[in-house]
């Protein structure tokens, strides 16, 4: 018999029977009142998900374009940024960075680590002329939550900039943006917001517009100015991916359903069942303290291939789980339990971990992982997630 496929990456992650109904839908016209309609509906969600009062702009691209967007829109050429590197994609907002002709000052951290506040602190106080300081929520490629509430009392009374890739926060761990002082806040459609890749979205505080306006448009497609007047009567700037859309306000009505509050209880508990399985397996975890609670990046056993693993966990046990990048590509499994994935799919996580390990390396795991999980799960639904708060 075969197996039922499981999708458990760090994204794109599985989407929820009412959204892929949307989906099949008969298309409608971008330019038409059928599409009014579907964006009028979807802005008061996106600004209840993103915690904030802005307009929150619908781009045609991945996360990769609202992040090129957002350093193109917020800096000038020649002007300095601070770049917090702690993995592949603070790498990617240097490399955007650098390609605009930025001046990029970096924080290079060790994979698992956080920054600090105090880090961060230190480096504007010693060179004043950074206007901006770009950083992950959560880098995907090592699991770690940077403190961004903790980053925006240091940026908000200083003429310095908060840009924050969500990529794999929004809708998966607190992020409100106007209450953490954050200046630009920007997510992908294929993780928390269960949808497929396609789509990105992205929010400006009320002086990153007027740093924009100062800036002046530095692109014909990503103008966020223009796109910003179109979706203030219900449009956007170029086509659209129309059924992302559609599938976007059914995705919000969920979340609206579930509550912020239900779906970050949740994702917390996801998250102690993962790593609370994976380390009775007797496996260690990557980040240790300042995790991401929508993925989990555990560390390999020396002298196991981290192919072969994922090989035999979706051949044996129809479990798609990721492995490390970089340096990490084989030495590190990505456990995603992010959107639209419950209790039972991290169970099927783990016991495809443990098949893998097995079949490439005659690795011995704990009989008891499946228990602890379920008791961690349990005990953190029961408290309730941290309040992450500055």
């Amino acid at each position: 018999m075969l197996n039922k496929l499981r999708l458990l990456t760090p994204g794109p992650t599985p989407l929820p029977e009412e959204v892929r109904l949307v989906l099949a839908r008969d298309m409608i016209h971008h330019r038409k009142q059928d599409f009014v309609r579907v964006m009028e509906r979807i802005q008061p969600g996106l600004q209840y998900l993103f915690g904030t009062s802005q307009q929150v702009l619908p781009l045609s691209c991945s996360g990769t374009g609202a992040m090129h967007a957002a350093v193109t829109n917020l800096f000038a050429p020649g002007e300095k940024v601070l770049v917090i590197e702690g993995g592949k994609f603070g790498e990617r907002w240097r490399e955007i960075a650098q390609s605009q002709k930025l001046e990029v000052v970096s924080l290079v951290l060790e994979n698992g680590q956080a920054v600090t506040a105090e880090a961060v602190r230190e480096a504007l106080a010693a060179d004043p002329a950074v206007r901006g300081v770009l950083v992950q929520a959560s880098e995907t490629s090592t699991g770690v939550l940077h403190p961004v509430h903790e980053l925006g009392a240091v940026t908000r009374d200083r003429d310095v900039l908060l840009v924050v890739d969500g990529i794999s926060a929004v809708g998966i761990s607190p992020c409100p943006m106007d209450a953490w002082g954050i200046d630009c806040l920007l997510t992908g459609s294929q993780k928390g917001l269960m949808l497929p890749p396609g789509l990105a979205l992205l929010a400006l505080s009320a002086r990153a517009w007027d740093k924009v306006r100062a800036v002046g448009p530095a692109n014909f497609y990503f103008n966020l100015l223009a796109e910003r007047d179109k979706s203030l009567v219900h449009q956007t700037l170029f086509t659209s991916p129309v059924n992302l859309l559609q599938g976007l306000a059914v995705s919000l009505d969920l979340f609206r359903e579930a509550t912020l509050e239900g779906v970050y209880r949740k994702q917390w508990a996801l998250t102690a069942m993962a790593r609370t399985g994976a380390a009775s397996l007797g496996l260690d975890l990557l980040a240790r303290t300042h995790f991401t609670w929508g993925l989990t990046s555990i560390r390999l056993p020396a002298g196991i291939d981290g192919s072969l693993v994922l090989k035999a966990a979706a051949e044996r046990c129809g479990v798609i789980m990721a492995g490390g990048q970089g340096e990490m590509k084989k030495s590190v499994i990505r456990l995603g339990h992010m959107g639209h994935v419950d209790w039972s799919d991290v169970l099927a996580g783990l016991h495809a971990l443990k098949t893998g390990l097995a079949a490439a390396g005659g690795y011995s795991a704990a009989k008891s992982y499946m228990e602890e999980a379920v008791h961690a799960y349990e005990e953190a639904l029961d408290g309730g997630y941290p309040e992450m708060r500055a």
